[in-house]
C-alpha cells in the first residue's frame, strides 16, 4: 500500500505532465494564426549636434537627433498566446571604414501589452482601491460624469491592439558613433522591428518583407527612404520627397529615394 507522500508525488507528476503537454500545444497552435503586419516610417527631421549625448559622458562628440512619423498595423501579431509586443525603430548608417559592416542603433521603442493582461477580476477594483486616475476623482465629479453619461452615453472604443499612428515622434535614444563623428554621413535608413513575447513558447522576431513561413507573412514596408545626416550647422532636415539628389555636406536636405 502506497504512503501519502508517494501518492502526492504521483499526483504532482501527473499534473506537471498535463501542464507541459497543454503548454506545448498552445505554443504550437499559433502556427495556424495568420500574420500579415504592415508598417510605414518616414523621416520628419534630423539634426547633428556636438556635445555630451548623455549626462555621464565625459567628452563631447557628435550625435544625431532624429524625428520620424510611424504608422503600423501589428494587430495580426496578437492572438491567444501573445503576452506583449516589443516594437522598436532601428537606424542603420555606414561605418567610416568601407571594410567594416554598417552600424545599427535603436532610437525608439515601446511595449504594447495584450488586452488579455487586463484581468477581469482585479482585486484592487473589487475593493474600490483602483489606482487609475478615474477612481481618484471626487464624488462630485463622479456624480457629474454619471449624469452626463446618462444623458449622452458614449460608445466604447473598439481599437485593435498594435495599431500605431504617431506623428513627429521624438527619439528616446541618440545616435552616436565610436569615432565620435556623424556629420555628413550618407546612406542612412530607419527600419521598424518587433519581438513577439508569448505566454508560453519561443520568442519570434521581425520577418523581413518578402519572407514568410506558412500563414506568417513578412512585414509590408517598414523601411524609410535613404537620407543623409547633415553637417554641424544646427539646422534641421525637413523631409523632401522625390528629389533624388544627394546633398553636399552640411546642407539641410535629405536624400529621399536612393
Amino acid at each position: 500500500m502506497h504512503s501519502s507522500l508517494v501518492r502526492l508525488q504521483n499526483v504532482f507528476g501527473f499534473f506537471t505532465t498535463v501542464a507541459f503537454t497543454i503548454a506545448t500545444l498552445v505554443a504550437l497552435s499559433v502556427i495556424v494564426s495568420p500574420q500579415a503586419p504592415s508598417a510605414s516610417i518616414a523621416l520628419r527631421n534630423v539634426q547633428v549636434v556636438k556635445g555630451r549625448p548623455h549626462y555621464y559622458s565625459t567628452t563631447k562628440e557628435e550625435y544625431a537627433h532624429i524625428k520620424f512619423d510611424l504608422e503600423a498595423d501589428f494587430s495580426s501579431l496578437f492572438n491567444w498566446n501573445t503576452k506583449q509586443l516589443f516594437v522598436y525603430v532601428l537606424a542603420t548608417y555606414p561605418s567610416l571604414t568601407p571594410s567594416s559592416p554598417a552600424s545599427q542603433a535603436i532610437i525608439w521603442d515601446t511595449i504594447i501589452a495584450s488586452p488579455s493582461q487586463e484581468h477581469p477580476l482585479n482585486p484592487l477594483e473589487l475593493l474600490g482601491l483602483s489606482s487609475t486616475p478615474a477612481s481618484k476623482s471626487s464624488s462630485s465629479s463622479k456624480s457629474k460624469s454619471k449624469s452626463k453619461a446618462s444623458a449622452a452615453p458614449t460608445p466604447k472604443t473598439t481599437a485593435k491592439p498594435g495599431v500605431l499612428n504617431l506623428k513627429n515622434v521624438k527619439p528616446k535614444y541618440q545616435i552616436t558613433d565610436v569615432s565620435g563623428k556623424l556629420a555628413d554621413r550618407g546612406n542612412v535608413t530607419l527600419e521598424v522591428g518587433w519581438n513577439v513575447q508569448p505566454w508560453v513558447g519561443a520568442l519570434t522576431w521581425t520577418m523581413r518583407e518578402g519572407s514568410g513561413w506558412g500563414r506568417w507573412q513578412g512585414v509590408k514596408g517598414g523601411r524609410s527612404e535613404v537620407f543623409v545626416l547633415p553637417g554641424l550647422k544646427g539646422k534641421k532636415v525637413e523631409t523632401t520627397v522625390g528629389t533624388g539628389a544627394v546633398p553636399k555636406g552640411g546642407e539641410a536636405s535629405p536624400v529621399v529615394g536612393a
